[in-house]
């Protein structure tokens, strides 16, 4: 087929300046002069693929504009449900537009109407005038404009090639029959995104259906007499929403804009504009590839298969093409392994291991990693070890079923694993650790994990290995879905995948990893959170693998009772709902709940909603509601016996591991930005202990043996001690380093008393405040809290800062250098990045001067912390105590003490957390002991 004369390209700008956002969302761009500019970015890449690879002769790009369409005047509700523009965005287009008139292209807009119309007009226009056109978006309801030469020109997204859909394709997707019934399909299903309501209940099969059946939605409605049950009545109740739907759906094509084609050919960039707004947006790879030399696309290589035979080239040097770039990466195609020349292994003889062994050995470093058969570590077992120490090329090792012969093939590799002298490379190397520890073996020596490596680079990112790869190896790993299959009760094992299979994918996990940590290295430096990672971040890594590994014991039947004693209380509490309420109805839909509050009793005049319309009926409201009315407090305490029960009592026994009859939390370092840690399974940080029955479940943690104690050591009030050294305020310190209370002293300074005069009320206020002003609160939420005006909360924030002239100062130096430097940093030098500390958004800004005040202190917290479970289980190791680390939670560490031992614990434990991180405010430690961690706590 000869390629068209004409051409034309209409683009869609909105919905592919959204989609370059949110593509870049969690990756984000930011010039050095704190600009956002993944959108621009983005939309720059869609814009000159096709430029260079379809050459349209014509071009256009379509915008909306902010003035109402005819679409508002006609349904006052139309598109009301969006969010917000984000503000990134909102600074995108205009610098969008700037780059499509750079490249000599012109931008269409019309008020009162949407670029959507503006593009039907015009390739109604330019088909009747003999172009092909092409309309590029992803916007599915383009389809209905489809004809013998109008095309839907939908880009390649996340991993999606392009999809160019003519008339068959449009009908094959929506079921249907003609084009036009594009727009009765959507006025039947509506559109949440635009607010079109549509008939409720009808979908996809129901609305294609029903077209069949009777051709438009006109006339479904003229034969409603003929369908059945609900359908019936909903077709007959909403038919004119149908109509007035089906008419919102349409784009028009009547545009009243001129169209002169000799306007839209393309001829090529403004080279001195576009390279002025490049060097601006700091897009200089971009800049060369479009206006230099356009670097040729790498030849794609066929793959070396993975070899079976003894001339596997063990040490040939294969190096694929990757870049480092990031802008260079995003720009281009992925590289997968089907497109990258690659050397893998499979190393299945006695000959192959022991050479393999004997290169790894002599190996400054090398990147390992284990293919298990479960994801948790402790039932875990080994299905196979990958290695990489060179670009391109990997090295797979299958263990058998059977244990023993699987051990001592893990036998043979201990050597390695245990040689100090080669830093070991891994991805969430924790796990592989604890694998390792099942079949006895020790990981020695440095370790670099490039899960933490990336977490302290990017925290606010993610730090999976696939996204690590695309964002910035600029390649698409095989997933593990290819091998078996989704999760659900269907996805199979590892074990069971054909081993040659197994072999590229650990392969590729290893070589991937391997390349990584090549990009990784230099830029902590740049961080300057290289000593952090070395010092704090991988030597914690052991201490997890260990704390997760010793695990914690569980007293089932103490949670059985309990479980029994929630239930009554449920049904005491529902019972007395009812009765408050008058009639019976399901408590957990907030539907019938908002229903019942409100628009029966009535509790207030003017209850919030939700965007969906419903009543508003969180934790938050139902504490303000639960000072006056009974019904509320007891709705609470209803909801926390049921989530007690379900996510604790009911849950934890489940988790119990069948190896040793113990739980093993999953600790994650690369997850909170703060530098604190999280669980998961149980989520040991999250477990209640404001109320009596929260604080009940601690009673089911339990000694392993009766040889055995619980000890819990906890800071007392850590993070105000970090500010009082932070600020250096001379009242906070004084207090601190005389063993005054904190709370009652800032009572007395505050509310004008002597501290004998402080009451409980007043130091409670005092409280909220210490804690709340660190976290950013408002005199509107500290009056929430404490029940107070928000005049008197503003008068005691006021008096605060009078007294305590040291902590205004160190807020506000602490959003200055946000400010400046666009980050803070903890004491020891864990970075939290603020994009939005110069946003002129409100709350974005208001929110990220708040976590420059909070991050530093609590990431602080998170260092001391850190540190201490450092050098006590460093200590505990030297030493070679039976007692063990079993949790930590928040600011606590909890022990399964050897009661010999008890002694020396009670000692050395708080010392060594009391001088974890050297101070000008001395810190303090609580300890307690106990049968049952809530006796201990």
């Amino acid at each position: 087929m000869s390629k068209p004369e004409k051409t034309l390209f209409l683009l869609d700008a909105m919905a592919l300046i959204y989609r370059a956002h949110f593509a870049f969302s969690k990756n984000p761009r930011i010039s050095s002069k704190g600009l956002n500019t993944g959108a621009a970015f983005g939309f720059t890449n869609s814009l000159y693929e096709i430029l260079d690879k379809k050459k349209p002769t014509h071009i256009a790009v379509a915008f909306d504009t902010h003035a109402p369409t005819f679409r508002h005047v006609d349904y006052p509700l139309y598109k009301a449900n969006r969010d917000a523009q984000p503000e990134d965005i909102r600074i995108a287009i205009p610098l969008v537009k700037d780059i499509v008139r750079a490249f000599n292209i012109p931008v269409l807009e019309l008020d009162g109407y949407e670029a959507d119309d503006v593009i039907g007009t015009f390739a109604k226009k330019a088909s009747a005038e003999g172009f092909e056109v092409f309309m590029m978006t992803p916007d599915k309801d383009f389809g209905q404009l489809v004809e013998e030469h109008v095309y839907l020109y939908k880009p390649a997204f996340m991993g999606n090639g392009v999809d160019i859909m003519g008339i068959p394709e449009v009908l094959a997707k929506w079921d249907i029959e003609r084009i036009d019934q594009v727009v009765d399909m959507l006025g039947l299903q509506g559109d949440a995104v635009d607010n079109i309501p549509g008939i409720p209940g009808v979908g996809p099969k129901t609305a294609a259906k029903l077209l069949k059946d009777y051709d438009t939605v006109e006339g479904i409605i003229a034969h409603s007499h003929e369908l059945k049950g609900k359908l019936k009545e909903r077709v007959e109740e909403f038919a004119a929403q149908g109509l007035q739907s089906k008419e919102l759906a349409r784009i028009c094509i009547t545009v009243p804009i001129d169209f002169d084609s000799s306007t839209m050919e393309y001829k090529g960039p403004d080279k001195e504009k576009l390279t002025e707004i490049f060097e601006e947006l700091e897009f200089r790879t971009t800049l060369k590839r479009i206006l230099g030399e356009t670097p040729a696309a790498p030849t794609a290589s066929k793959p070396k298969a993975v070899t079976n035979s003894s001339q596997m080239g063990l040490f040939g040097d294969s190096t694929p093409t990757l870049s480092n770039d990031p802008e260079e990466a995003a720009a281009s195609e992925k590289n997968t392994l089907a497109n990258t020349e690659h050397d893998y292994h499979l190393i299945d003889t006695p000959q192959k291991r022991k050479r393999l062994i004997k290169y790894l050995m002599v190996q400054k470093e090398l990147c390992f990693d284990t293919e298990t058969d479960n994801l948790e570590p402790i039932e875990a077992n080994m299905v196979g070890l990958a290695f990489s120490y060179k670009k391109g090329e990997a090295y797979y090792v299958p263990t058998p079923q059977d244990r023993e012969e699987a051990q001592a093939i893990i036998e043979e590799f201990r050597p390695v694993f245990e040689n100090e002298a080669i830093l070991k490379i891994a991805q969430n190397a924790k796990y592989d650790i604890q694998i390792l520890k099942n079949y006895h073996v020790e990981v020695k020596g440095p370790i670099f994990d490039t899960m933490i490596a990336h977490y302290l680079i990017d925290p606010d990112t993610r730090h999976n290995m696939d996204v690590l790869a695309e964002n910035y190896l600029n390649y698409t790993p095989v997933s593990i879905t290819e091998l078996i299959g989704k999760k659900g009760v269907k996805q199979g094992n590892m074990k069971d995948v054909d081993i040659h299979k197994v072999a590229e994918y650990a392969g590729e996990d290893a070589d991937i990893t391997f390349q990584l940590k090549q990009v990784f290295a230099p830029l902590m430096e740049e961080s300057k959170v290289t000593k952090l990672f070395d010092e704090v971040e991988i030597p914690l890594v052991n201490v997890l693998a260990d704390i997760e590994y010793n695990g914690v014991k569980i007293d089932v039947d103490a949670l059985a009772v309990m479980s029994k004693e929630l239930e009554e209380e449920s049904l005491k509490a529902q019972t007395q709902i009812f009765e408050l309420a008058g009639v019976e109805f399901n408590i957990a839909s907030p539907k019938q709940l908002g229903e019942i509050l409100f628009d029966q009793m009535k509790l207030i005049e003017k209850p919030k909603k939700t965007k969906t319309g419903q009543y508003a009926t969180g934790e938050d409201i139902l504490s303000k509601l639960a000072v006056e009315h009974d019904i509320a407090r007891i709705i609470l305490e209803f909801r926390e016996y049921q989530k007690l029960k379900s996510t604790y009592v009911d849950a934890l026994p489940k988790m119990i591991s069948p190896i040793d009859g113990l739980v093993h939390t999953d600790y994650r370092q690369a997850v909170a930005a703060t530098g604190r840690l999280s669980s998961n399974n149980p989520n040991l940080q999250n477990i209640p202990i404001r109320t009596e029955k929260g604080r009940e479940i601690r009673k089911a943690f339990i000694p392993r043996s009766e040889d055995h104690i619980l000890l819990a050591a906890d800071y007392s009030q850590i993070e105000l001690r970090i500010v009082a050294a932070f600020a250096e305020d001379e009242s906070m310190m004084d207090a601190f380093k005389n063993g005054r209370d904190i709370h009652s002293t800032t009572a007395s300074k505050v509310f004008g008393v002597p501290l004998e005069e402080v009451d409980r009320d007043m130091r409670r206020k005092a409280k909220e405040v210490n804690f709340g002003l660190i976290y950013g609160i408002s005199a509107f939420g500290l009056a929430q809290n404490i029940g107070i005006s928000r005049t008197e909360a503003q008068q005691i924030i006021t008096a605060y800062f009078n007294e305590f002239p040291g902590v205004k100062k160190y807020m506000d130096a602490q959003v200055n250098k946000a400010r400046e430097f666009t980050y803070v940093e903890t004491i020891l030098g864990r970075r939290r990045y603020l994009r939005d500390i110069h946003s002129k958004n409100m709350v974005g800004r208001g929110h990220a001067e708040r976590n420059a005040i909070n991050a530093p202190i609590q990431g602080s917290a998170a260092d001391m912390i850190k540190v201490a479970m450092i050098s006590i289980h460093d200590w505990m190791k030297k030493e070679k105590l039976q007692s063990k680390m079993i949790m930590q939670v928040h600011d606590e560490l909890v022990f399964d003490v050897y009661k010999p031992e008890l002694e020396m614990m009670k000692e050395r434990v708080p010392a060594l957390m009391k001088s974890a991180i050297e101070l000008s405010i001395p810190m303090e430690v609580e300890v307690g002991v106990g049968d049952n961690w809530l006796k201990a706590h």
